[in-house]
């Protein structure tokens, strides 16, 4: 047999966790020392000296990220009012870059020849004002006022308003330069108009019914960012509206560029409904090409509900001119949801003209259509009622029926539907269905 071998024993006693720092001490026979196994250490408790210093160290971080979180706010701040700033500056650069428009460039009017016929501008034409005035520009303003504060002035020459003479001899070469102006920068002269006082006065020495039509857009651009609703409206009223009419009489079109200089002054719409929609159909002589030019403006850009009704509610109240209808037709096409005193100015409208003896035109009837399918359902019942009678003495023979069916397949105001009145192709069995179980047919068997 071999040798037997001997037993070995750790002369070092087994050592709890609190001695583990003190391995060092106790006397080794082994040449290797071992690591103390991970499975016996145990998560010491933190002294109260560490613990404070912890606690200061994060109350210092927390500062740190409080007063890092306000440098950022106010960062953030600075890069609003720096890229406010920059937007400003980029407007004023693309009004610099400015290539103008060509006399090639069209737009779409809406079909004018192909919808409107010299039928209905006749029967319109009954409706217009035998007392129109044509409308006053800018320059009939100011000479009026030059001529108010001074008797003595001649009426043959063009006055000029008493102004300093370099302020004069500075916007008569403007208005030299707009006159004949087709692209590139405008004047910086002329963008310091807006915040003058006498803003009038100095517009008047560039004569603006002589700018060209690239010189009024550039203008209408330039008002319509700087000026506020007042001031804009009175530019619109006084110098866009009056251009505008002019050009379409002359051309029988609009230059592309006095259409987009409408297109942008339509940002402001309470402007734009004040200083140009409500003047031309209180003028009485809004030519149907003139209507169907502006409105294909109108569709095309979105108008804000609440501007939406207002000009709804005037247009409603204003003396009928024709053309007004078409506008009411073209702002309910926009199937805004209309306050009940819109619709209601918009029935007591149409209620008006029961008593008419003229015949009335399409547009008119197409009007009260676009009315009734929108909104039939926010209609009282006895305003339908009064509706049927208008039709019956108000008739046209394809447009009348539709109208018609429309009120009779509506609810009233205020009335809650009834699912029970929806009809269904599909017709549903509720009853349960009972069978007779001694009442079963003979089947059939294979023979075998």
């Amino acid at each position: 047999m071999g040798k037997r071998r001997e037993r070995h024993q750790n002369p070092q006693p087994f050592l709890p966790v609190d001695d583990v720092d003190d391995v060092s001490s106790v006397p080794s026979t082994n040449k290797r020392s071992k690591a103390p196994c991970h499975q016996q250490k145990q998560e010491k408790f933190i002294s109260s000296g560490m613990s404070s210093k912890i606690l200061k160290e994060a109350l210092i971080q927390q500062r740190e990220i409080e007063e890092e979180s306000e440098l950022s706010k106010s960062n953030d701040q600075y890069n609003a009012f720096s890229t406010f700033q920059s937007e400003e500056v980029a407007e004023e650069e693309n009004i610099d870059d400015f290539r103008g428009f060509s006399d090639v460039q069209s737009f779409d009017d809406g079909g004018y020849e192909e919808v409107i016929n010299e039928e209905d501008e006749k029967i319109l034409e009954a409706f217009f004002s035998k007392d129109a005035r044509p409308l006053r520009t800018l320059t009939d303003i100011i000479i009026e006022k030059i001529k108010y504060q001074d008797a003595n002035v001649s009426s043959d020459s063009r006055p000029l308003p008493k102004l300093d003479q370099s302020i004069i001899d500075v916007y008569k070469g403007v208005g030299k330069f707009l006159s004949n102006y087709t692209a590139g920068k405008m004047p910086k002269a002329f963008k310091h108009i807006p915040s003058m006082q006498l803003w009038e006065d100095v517009l008047y020495l560039t004569e603006p019914e002589n700018w060209s039509p690239n010189a009024l857009y550039q203008a209408t651009r330039i008002f319509a960012s700087n000026f506020g609703g007042k001031k804009a409206e009175r530019f619109y009223r006084l110098v866009l509206l009056p251009r505008i009419r002019d050009d379409i009489k002359k051309n029988k079109r609009l230059h592309f560029a006095l259409y987009q200089a409408v297109k942008k002054s339509l940002y402001k719409p309470a402007a734009f409904n004040k200083g140009i929609l409500f003047p031309l159909c209180k003028s009485g002589t809004c030519s149907l090409k003139e209507a169907f030019i502006l409105g294909s403006i109108m569709r095309k850009v979105s108008i804000p509900m609440l501007h939406s009704s207002v000009a709804l509610l005037k247009l409603a109240e204003m003396e009928y001119r024709g053309t007004t209808s078409f506008f009411i037709e073209l702002l309910l096409e926009k199937k805004y949801a209309l306050p009940y005193r819109v619709v209601d100015a918009l029935v007591a409208h149409f209620m008006k003209f029961i008593g008419e003896t003229r015949s009335m035109p399409v547009i008119w009837h197409l009007s009260l259509l676009v009315f009734v399918q929108r909104y039939k359902n926010e209609l009282r019942k006895e305003d339908k009622n009064n509706l049927r009678i208008l039709l019956s003495k108000m008739e046209h023979k394809k447009v009348t029926p539709e109208i018609i069916r429309e009120l009779d397949n509506s609810q009233n105001r205020g009335e809650k539907s009834d699912s029970t009145l929806i009809t269904s192709p599909i017709s549903v069995i509720n009853k349960t269905i009972e069978e007779d179980r001694f009442d079963i047919p003979d089947v059939p068997m294979e023979e075998d």
